[in-house]
């Protein structure tokens, strides 16, 4: 394959190169970083490799709509000014769901909504390509994987940034190590075809989050961020300091949804800049979630196991387990699970869900360095940093976050809020204004 004409750089022709050793290769990073010319190489090349050897199963090309397959690869790929000759072995008819390229069928499929993974049951495929894959359904991405099944078979992805918690960075990129892929991070500064001027106006034009993301390919926080003060490096600890009182566990209850529980301590030292005033811990998690394990619990069940959680967890420096809570506070429109949990011996009490009234809490202990998290409590410290504010609301006046990924924090923000009759005098605060008050939306 002749690609002398195309205008690479060192890093783009690594990756074309190493994308033949993994299983899954993923190309991530800022807009016009030329991930997307160097993936469309590396497919080209997948796809030679096919035709060469015969291979069989299917090859697959996912993306948002068929629209975006065809403006974001099929459009590019026969551009001669990019692929030379090669562009006139890449023929599709606009709106069709198939395309010929290098003489083999490729199968176009969209991927907006969690009903598409439907689409991907019963295949055999031995190569795969996905354009945007952070605006995939994970269920698409799991479904995409389980059908290449062939022995060598391969999938090529490209994306930009999300969040940092987003299951493609969390579950996939950070373990590149653990599984049999490839990654690479582009930036605006990797892409040679671009003039130093377009660069030079790209990051003059932008700023905040589009700088890093767009230029930086950074995976960052979004814009509107409701705990915006949120610094890992600061709040979550890895060594949580002996707890004094052990006031609440807070539960957000799920059937279908996860449910989540965060057991809250407070602690004589660890808050502040100094690390010498009182500070809340979020020391333990209990978490499940039945679109994971495939089980829903009844409310014997849940109990039980929370009642094995709790009991499991430790005193902070000590072998000693299964601190008592003075309270649990329990999502109020949980009736079912507060009579069994009062059944089976918990002190339970309904958890004050004045949301905008909680987020200030939090947001000001947090602010002063006197609410920090174990490592542990992952699910919160996954959530945290997506929670944001709904714009939509925001122009009817209204301050109201966004409602999803959020059931570790209500948990938290349950007892947090709940007991703060209890923690007050130790830690006196003046609340903060909820940011999206703060920039007059």
């Amino acid at each position: 394959m002749n690609l002398d004409g195309l205008p690479l750089s060192r890093k783009q022709v690594l990756s074309i190169v190493d994308a033949r050793k993994a299983r899954i290769a993923i190309w991530a990073g800022a807009v016009r970083s030329g991930k997307t010319v160097a993936s469309l190489v590396a497919f080209l090349c997948a796809v030679a490799d096919v035709v060469d050897s015969k291979m069989p199963g299917l090859i697959i090309v996912a993306g948002r709509t068929l629209q975006t397959i065809e403006r974001n690869l099929l459009e590019p790929l026969q551009d001669p000014g990019l692929f030379g000759p090669l562009a006139s072995q890449v023929q599709h008819t606009r709106g069709s769901s198939t395309a010929d390229i290098l003489g083999r069928t490729v199968h176009l499929i969209g991927a907006s909504d969690v009903r598409s993974e439907g689409r991907l049951r019963g295949l055999t495929a031995c190569l795969g390509y996905a354009d945007e894959a952070t605006l995939m359904p994970k269920a698409f991405w799991s479904q995409f994987l389980a059908r290449l099944s062939v022995p060598g078979a391969r999938l090529l992805a490209t994306t930009n940034p999300d969040g940092p918690s987003h299951w493609l960075r969390k579950d996939f990129i950070l373990r590149e190590g653990e599984l049999d892929l490839r990654h690479w991070h582009f930036t605006l500064d990797d892409n040679p075809s671009l003039t130093d001027k377009f660069i030079a106006d790209i990051k003059a034009e932008a700023s905040g989050l589009d700088y890093r993301r767009m230029v930086l390919g950074e995976w960052c926080m979004a814009e509107g961020a409701v705990f915006d003060m949120w610094d890992p490096d600061v709040h979550v600890v890895d060594i949580v300091p002996p707890i004094s009182e052990w006031l609440s566990v807070g539960i957000d209850y799920g059937t279908r949804a996860p449910t989540a529980a965060l057991l809250l301590g407070l602690s004589n030292r660890g808050g502040g800049e100094g690390g010498d005033k009182p500070c809340l811990y979020f020391v333990d998690e209990f978490r499940w979630d039945s679109s994971q394990t495939r089980r829903q619990l009844t409310d014997v069940e849940l109990s039980a196991k929370l009642r094995e959680w709790q009991q499991a967890v430790r005193f902070p420096g000590t072998r000693l387990h299964g601190p008592q809570a003075k309270y649990v506070v329990v999502d109020p429109s949980a009736a079912s699970l507060k009579v069994q949990l009062f059944q089976d011996g918990w002190s339970t009490v309904d958890a004050d869900n004045s949301v905008i009234d909680g987020i200030r809490l939090v947001s000001s202990l947090l602010t002063k360095r006197q609410l920090k998290v174990s490592r542990k409590c992952q699910g919160w410290i996954d959530e945290i940093t997506g929670y944001s504010w709904d714009d939509k609301a925001a122009l009817l006046g209204e301050d109201r976050p966004i409602k999803t990924g959020d059931h570790s924090l209500d948990a938290g923000r349950y007892a947090v809020k709940t007991t703060q009759a209890l923690w007050h005098s130790s830690i006196p605060l003046t609340l903060a204004a909820p940011q999206a008050q703060a920039a007059g939306w």
